[in-house]
């Protein structure tokens, strides 16, 4: 035992001498190699962080959260998509600022909540119904195209836009892409709708076409009267009488048309920048068209930096797909057209990587609200699966109108295979986007959106949103609230729906459930929901099984009149004369309103 202790004593001792002798030399390198390794990664970090990434943004259309694979779909293959979510982050609490079009749009390219430039109705018709209106998105708005124009990246927009075309006159294009900060841009100044596809039953709103009609026959007994009381003193009291019938025939055949069969000819055209390519569009080749214009994008500018934003029409009505993809899936034609996006995006993502693209490009890939439950063909249904959340497009509150799905991918700089739980926004990118292109975030106006990066990055651990307003239209149907020292999220709504969430035909045979009128429920008390505990929104509750449900509801209340505080009056761009069609400010290639013409030929084929 002593010769034990007196060993472990002289070892002790020598590798003291060992070690202060390491110390000395040694120890001083070896801190030096780590503190040379830590400034690698980090000055690798910053570099990536300084040096400015291409940004590519993708969103789908009507896509609901339930129909890709990484969110718990195992009937629809979305490999593509899926990969993203491997290669970066996946957000499972993403929200559109609106659960419709033309809205959620017009947040996603500003940041702002829609009703803030005029781009939330307070009448039925809650998204742009004509290339030919007047409405759109305001030119004050400022795009986060914009921004990164100015801060020297190449923007490019491909596919679809649907917010305005012109204001006053034909040519003005006020709300066209390229006056708001977009370089490049190819596809649809409006939305895909049945009506682009002629075996389909018309999708236009009815009763605004019938408004339409009357309105144009109108304007057919005025050009009518100017014209007849021009030349009948030319002929005989039996010529004046055919000739009237004649002209009114004519004028109203056309007329006619232009309320009903022409929408085809002047909603569904495709566009290069200000020149119309095809009117009307050619839907078996659209898709070839929309993927060659993307890559041929990516290889013009792999030598700058660049902003693409793809914005699909896949998976809006009518759903149509090329024979490559009819029947494949599991799904009838919406499992069709969703594994045809996929495809899409696994070539635009190859593109990325042929140019060597891959670590230096900041990939964002959403929807811009969920799937719609109305959308139907007989016992076909057509819309999206929004997963295990209650309701759908057009639905103001609900979850299934506005948690989308949302992923996030920046090799060397965000992290794989991670998944965010914290509440975050489709206006989250307008400030992110800023951020990377090293631009400033407009100081006049608010901005609701928050700069997601310290999240994606992991340097903060929480979202910014704390309360979060959930509009249909104008009205405000529901507000969530992140109470972050507990971790709860609640959620309260004021109004809701009439709907059957059993099916289709989910808003008594409409086609898209209102905002307003007899068709909502007002609460009172509101219902609450934990949406910790319960994300389906099935069990309310109430002041008798939730102790601190006047609590909550009073700071709710507090933070809906903070809001509206910061709200001031602006044009209304979907006030039924900003949305009604004008013949004067109709896009047309030929003739009007024989617009018709194809510059497209068969080239769209060579990308197949």
């Amino acid at each position: 035992m002593g010769v034990a202790q007196e060993c472990y004593t002289t070892c002790t001792k020598e590798k003291g001498k060992y070690w202060e002798t390491f110390s000395s030399y040694g120890r001083s390198y070896l801190a030096t190699l780590l503190a040379f390794g830590l400034f690698l990664q980090t000055c690798g970090m910053s570099a990536a962080m300084e040096s400015k990434p291409n940004i590519l943004l993708l969103m789908a259309d009507d896509l609901g959260i339930g129909d890709i694979g990484c969110y718990g779909n195992h009937t629809i293959r979305t490999p593509n998509i899926d990969r993203l979510a491997k290669e970066g982050i996946k957000l499972t609490q993403h929200i559109a600022a609106a659960p419709l079009c033309t809205p959620s749009r017009a947040a996603f390219l500003t940041g702002r909540y829609p009703i803030r430039s005029g781009m939330a109705s307070d009448n039925r018709y809650r998204a742009l119904q004509w290339n030919a209106g007047s409405g759109g998105l305001p030119v004050n708005e400022t795009t986060f195209a914009k921004l990164l124009q100015k801060q020297g990246y190449t923007t490019g927009l491909i596919g679809k836009w649907h917010q305005g075309v012109n204001c006053e006159s034909l040519n003005d294009y006020c709300h066209h892409p390229l006056n708001h900060g977009f370089d490049y841009f190819y596809g649809m100044p409006f939305t895909l709708l049945n009506n682009c596809q002629k075996n389909k039953l018309p999708e236009l709103d009815a009763a605004l076409q019938a408004k339409l009609w009357f309105y144009t026959q109108v304007i057919a007994l005025a050009v009518l009267t100017v014209i007849t009381g021009k030349i009948v003193g030319l002929f005989s009291t039996s010529w004046k009488i055919v000739t009237c019938m004649a002209l009114a025939g004519f004028l109203f055949f056309t007329l006619w048309f232009s309320s009903y069969g022409f929408v085809q000819y002047w909603n569904c055209i495709l566009m290069r920048n200000y020149d119309i390519t095809e009117q009307p569009m050619k839907l078996e080749r659209t898709a070839s068209l929309m993927l060659k214009e993307a890559i041929s994008f990516i290889e013009r500018n792999k030598n700058g930096t660049f902003l693409l934003f793809i914005s699909f029409l896949h998976v809006h009505t009518p759903l149509y797909t090329t024979e490559k993809f009819l029947g494949k899936s599991r799904h009838g034609i919406y499992g069709d057209n969703v594994e045809e996006m996929d495809w899409m995006v696994g070539n635009i993502l190859d593109a990325i990587d042929k140019e060597g693209l891959k670590n230096s490009t900041f990939t964002y890939f959403a929807s811009d609200h969920g799937g719609q439950l109305e959308a139907q063909e007989g016992e076909v249904q057509l819309g999206g699966w929004n997963g295990i959340y209650k309701g759908g497009k057009g639905m103001g509150g609900w979850e299934g109108g506005i948690r989308v799905p949302g992923i996030c991918r920046w090799p060397g700089v965000l992290p794989a295979e991670t998944v965010i739980d914290e509440p975050t926004s489709l206006m989250d990118i307008y400030p992110t986007v800023a951020y990377l292109g090293g631009g400033t975030v407009p100081q006049d106006r608010v901005i609701d959106g928050h700069n997601l990066m310290p999240l994606l990055q992991g340097r903060v651990h929480q979202s910014e949103h704390q309360f979060i307003f959930h509009y249909c239209g104008s009205y405000l149907h529901a507000v969530r609230w992140h109470q972050k020292d507990s971790g709860i999220l609640w959620k309260a709504h004021y109004v809701t729906p009439k709907f059957h969430p059993e099916g289709a035909g989910a808003c008594y045979g409409r086609r898209i459930c209102p905002c307003f009128g007899e068709g909502v429920t007002h609460h009172d008390p509101p219902l609450l929901f934990d949406l910790s505990q319960d994300p389906s929104e099935t069990n309310p509750l109430s002041p008798g099984t939730e102790p601190l449900f006047d609590t909550i509801m009073s700071r709710i209340d507090k933070a809906v009149t903070e809001h509206r505080r910061t709200l001031t009056p602006v044009p209304q761009q979907l006030s039924l004369y900003n949305i009604i069609w004008k013949p004067w400010l109709q896009p047309c290639c030929g003739t009007f309103p024989f617009c018709w013409c194809d510059k497209e030929g068969d080239s769209a084929h060579d990308s197949k």
